[in-house]
């Protein structure tokens, strides 16, 4: 926890009189108008600068080139297929990113659409797995004001002109419209999940102008935080002396991004709904097959707001009716033709013509009066369908159904419901903010950090779809000519086992599922009886881990490891992002564990070629937890890196049971723990391969075998040795809380051996060295090098060494890693040499990542190191957020070099900031656990040795949570 004040004075606390007048502020202080005193700020005419990309250096791209020329060869025969190879460095997006973006809009796994601070709506992702960075211009707030007497009239869109193809002549587009906003007095504050931007005088200066943005992402709500909606709402106070006329419009093209809105058949549809809301439907017919989307924009009409729409309108000169008429329409009566309503649906439009569409709400603002005026925007695609076939209905369709005319009840209910909305979005948000412990910019940036659950290409499915979608169930894994995929369900080496085989051949999927069962507890049990007793459940692991009650139910999630690295839960990059989960949306949190429990106890035989090595494997071992749930099928064909065999990776496998120990000890969720426990114990047993000279503790195999997937390791390393000592420590404190006294015994065993031998080979009297090898950064200072330290301390277990290494260590990190590197103003670069050099054998080493220097923070929090943490955690702040940084707000990458480099934008690991949030208010279920060191409560019996597997205690367990139905012990008892 936080002591005192310690950082109540720190800078970096931007308050909202800096960027606004305090006569505007007092206006606006009422319903939610005025900006937080606690926000990410920005003026309109703000300075977006092209970021700058990370290049290779010459000795990396030497010892690369082989590695390139297979990478390219395979993206181009993704390409063949019509598929986008899951990592691609040499395609460059046309649109060059800049610091231009903001939060976007949206709750999560409905696809999603972002919009920048100066209101561009941008970086499109309708479809799974493809992000259009592009902002569709057309797609604008603009204002039209006149008042009494004439004399004072104000047209303008309500962003600033400084966007390429604006301000040509004769136009007959959007060049047309007036773009007359300088941006000089109008600001941007971001405090997600909400904005608010703030006219304070243009392009009225007699007219003060607010619009908050609120989208339902709202912790713990598994309803209305997957609903692909968001509502703009505007406050306008009259500071003149005459009754203003204004009319606000809303602009909006037929597109999901890019150039989609051209390739014709599209079709616009006014509607007026309930409680006055009314708008226009925009039906969306995608290419390539991809399911359809429907847009819905719309105002409510009230008392004094009156609603009217435009439903088509073209950018070109041959259309019927042009983006300059409309304006030209607006500029002269403020509104549309209230006959509209009843056109009907469009005309569809034609291959290469743009069909947008405008709705406009005008009021009367009195002298020194106030109005309200709001706006909503849905999107409708039910459907997330994936390329290599298999199709879903997203989470939203459980409440609102599978039609893509649900658009009109989600912006219905948003423009009903952002009241509460915004009341509990205050309720889970004020206690951080009001906290004077924390500083103001980690404050803002722990809430910011979250754009990603939403922009990080989620999608949420319907658990009830995930079923009924998949392909002949049985067969899910099974897509290749010639190929055998096993499927297992085993407990470990020594236990039951249920195999089942599932095999293709030229002919079609054929299913020989047949259980070979072994090593029973039975011993006289007849292969027919168990084979009878086995019937009564289904052996497919999908199925025999499948979740709990409806209640529990939320479906089924994805995010994707950043934009450019496009593979679904990415694991190890998971251990560090998934603290915002188990915090805001648990039941998710635990669901994506599950799905990683039945990966683990799965095989598919299909043969991959890996790039790194040249070399071949399968796509995924048993035993073996996966690097992603896949690219073009997730949860039916895994593992789509294919850089190295990940089935030799020694973190995957530590990190699985980390996670899974820290989310059973978090939620007390005993179910959770028996479901997984059998893939657990598998996962450990897996690793005792990688123990090459029976000391307990896995060696590397000198190549770069974690998360550091370009950093060589040779022998014993800190980083998978330190989170093999923790998996360690936190199996055999599951294995007791579950009753599997046996498997307890024999990981305290192996910890203790694994502990001596690992401080032996690795401390130096300061800190760990990187690795116990004997190359040139053998020696390193690694930032990442008490990773297991984080986890066990975050899971409430005994520290893994004297408080006195664990705090040397970090002071080491802080003094050379973090303070060294620009004064401390960049966050901890990943290497550094004993001599303050940066190690600069790789690219990583020598990049600072932003997810990995949060960790780290978290990590001096829990030993007690408050301030050092903060100071390491505000240099990402710094470079990332600030006005002097770099520009990588809402767009945080996995990391930089100490030049500004970026690398990979728009990632998950940065949601590791929520790591820190945990360690400063740690679950009540860990602080209230029993002070009792359970490695102590551990016996180890003489001759425990041997590996044997007391199911009986575990069923004890699973009787008492009540959850032998969802239970791999359900056929057992």
């Amino acid at each position: 926890m936080v002591s005192g004040n310690l950082f109540h004075c720190r800078k970096n606390s931007w308050p909202p009189e800096e960027y606004i007048s305090r006569t505007t502020l007092q206006l606006f202080d009422f319903d939610s108008a005025a900006p937080p005193e606690q926000a990410w700020r920005r003026r309109l005419n703000s300075h977006a600068n092209i970021l700058k990309e990370f290049s290779v250096t010459f000795t990396e791209a030497i010892k690369m080139v082989r590695l390139g020329i297979r990478l390219w060869s395979y993206i181009r025969e993704e390409a063949s297929h019509g598929r986008k190879a899951p990592i691609d460095p040499f395609t460059r997006e046309s649109c060059k990113p800049s610091a231009t973006q903001g939060v976007p809009l949206g709750g999560m796994g409905s696809g999603s659409i972002s919009r920048g601070f100066r209101g561009e709506f941008r970086q499109w992702q309708i479809i799974p797995g493809i992000c259009e960075a592009s902002p569709v211009m057309a797609n604008q707030f603009s204002i039209f004001i006149s008042r009494d007497g004439g004399n004072k009239n104000f047209a303008s869109v309500l962003a600033p002109g400084q966007h390429e193809g604006l301000g040509k002549a004769g136009d007959q587009g959007i060049s047309s419209w007036g773009w007359n906003l300088s941006g000089q007095h109008s600001t941007y504050h971001a405090l997600f999940p909400r904005a608010w931007t703030i006219y304070d005088g243009e392009p009225d200066p007699e007219l003060k102008i607010s619009c908050r943005q609120i989208s339902p992402f709202i912790p713990h709500n598994y309803r209305e935080s997957s609903l692909p909606t968001a509502v703009f709402v505007y406050t306008l106070v009259n500071t003149g002396r005459e009754r203003a006329k204004v009319s606000l419009l809303f602009t909006w093209a037929n597109s999901i991004g890019g150039i989609s809105q051209l390739s014709g058949d599209h079709v616009n549809e006014p509607f007026i709904g309930e409680d006055g809301v009314s708008g226009v439907l925009l039906h969306h017919k995608t290419a390539k097959g991809n399911p359809p989307v429907t847009f819905a924009i719309a105002a409510c009409e009230t008392q004094n707001v009156s609603v009217t729409v435009l439903p088509c309108f073209g950018l070109s000169e041959g259309s019927r009716v042009t983006a300059k008429d409309m304006w030209g329409r607006m500029v002269k009566d403020g509104q549309f033709d209230r006959e509209n309503f009843n056109s009907g649906p469009s005309i569809p439009s034609s291959p290469g013509e743009t069909a947008c569409a405008a709705v406009s709400a005008s009021a009367w603002v009195e002298p020194h009066g106030k109005c309200t005026v709001a706006f909503a925007l849905a999107w409708s695609s039910p459907k997330v369908k994936f390329l290599k076939g298999s199709s879903y209905h997203r989470r939203y369709t459980k409440f609102y159904g599978t039609s893509e005319r649900a658009a009109q009840d989600l912006v219905h209910d948003a423009l009903t419901n952002y009241k509460r909305w915004e009341e509990d979005i205050e309720i889970w948000q004020n206690p951080i903010l009001n906290d004077p412990r924390l500083p103001e910019w980690y404050k803002f940036t722990l809430f910011n950090e979250l754009y990603f659950l939403v922009a990080g290409g989620t999608v949420w499915i319907d658990s009830e779809s995930s079923t009924s979608n998949m392909r002949n169930d049985q067969h899910q894994l099974v897509e290749v000519e010639n190929t055998d995929v096993k499927v297992t369900d085993a407990k470990g080496d020594g236990r039951q086992d249920a195999v089942i085989e599932h095999t293709t051949d030229s002919s079609g999927v054929k299913d020989k599922d047949e259980a070979v069962i072994a090593n029973s507890s039975s011993k006289n049990e007849s292969v027919v009886a168990q084979k009878k007793r086995y019937s009564n459940c289904s052996l497919h692991p999908f199925k025999m881990l499948d979740l709990q009650n409806e209640n529990d139910d939320v479906g089924r999630f994805l995010y994707l490891e950043g934009v450019e690295y496009i593979m679904w839960c990415t694991y190890d990059v998971h251990f560090y992002a998934s603290f915002a989960l188990l915090e805001l949306f648990p039941k998710i949190e635990l669901n994506i564990q599950r799905d990683f429990a039945k990966a683990v106890l799965s095989e598919d035989g299909r043969k991959v070629k890996f790039l790194a090595e040249g070399n071949c494997g399968i796509r995924k071992v048993r035993g073996a937890v996966p690097h992603d749930l896949g690219t073009h099928d997730p949860w039916n064909e895994m593992n789509a890196y294919n850089i190295h065999d990940t089935s030799k990776w020694k973190d995957l496998n530590p990190k699985f049971v980390l996670q899974v120990y820290r989310d059973f000890a978090a939620t007390g969720d005993m179910s959770f723990g028996v479901d997984v426990w059998p893939a657990v114990r598998t996962a450990m047993e897996y690793m005792e391969q990688f123990d090459k000279d029976n000391d307990g503790l896995i060696e590397n195999d000198g190549f770069p075998d974690q998360t550091y997937d370009a950093w060589t390791v040779h022998g014993v390393s800190a980083y998978c040795g330190c989170l093999w000592l923790s998996a360690l420590q936190a199996a055999a404190a599951m294995a007791f809380e579950l009753g599997d006294r046996s498997f307890a015994e024999k990981c305290k065993r192996n910890f203790l051996r694994a502990k001596q031998s690992f401080e032996e080979k690795l401390w130096n009297g300061s800190y760990f060295n990187y690795d116990s090898g004997s190359s040139s950064n053998s020696k390193s200072i690694q930032a990442d090098q008490l990773a297991g330290q984080w986890y066990t301390a975050s899971s409430g277990l005994p520290s893994l060494f004297d408080d006195f290494k664990i705090k040397s260590a970090l002071m080491k990190i802080y003094d050379y890693n973090v303070m060294k590197v620009k004064g401390g103003r960049m966050g901890a670069v990943n290497g550094m040499h004993p001599n303050g050099k940066v190690d600069e054998s790789c690219m990583q080493s020598r990049e600072i990542w932003s997810g990995v220097t949060y960790g780290v923070a978290a990590t001096m929090i829990l030993a007690g190191m408050e301030e050092e943490a903060f100071t390491a955690a505000e240099g990402i702040f710094i470079a990332g957020w600030s006005e002097e940084g770099y520009g990588y707000w809402f767009q945080t990458p996995e990391g930089w070099t100490i030049d500004g480099h970026f690398r990979s934008l728009i990632y998950m690991r940065p949601l590791s900031i929520w790591g820190m949030q945990y360690a400063l208010s740690l679950p009540k279920a860990i602080l209230e656990a029993p002070k009792i060191n359970v490695m102590d409560r551990i016996d180890i019996s003489p001759g425990s040795g041997k590996s044997s597997h007391n199911e009986t205690g575990v069923r004890k367990i699973a009787k008492k949570a009540s959850c032998l139905g969802n239970s791999v012990f359900h056929c057992a008892c």
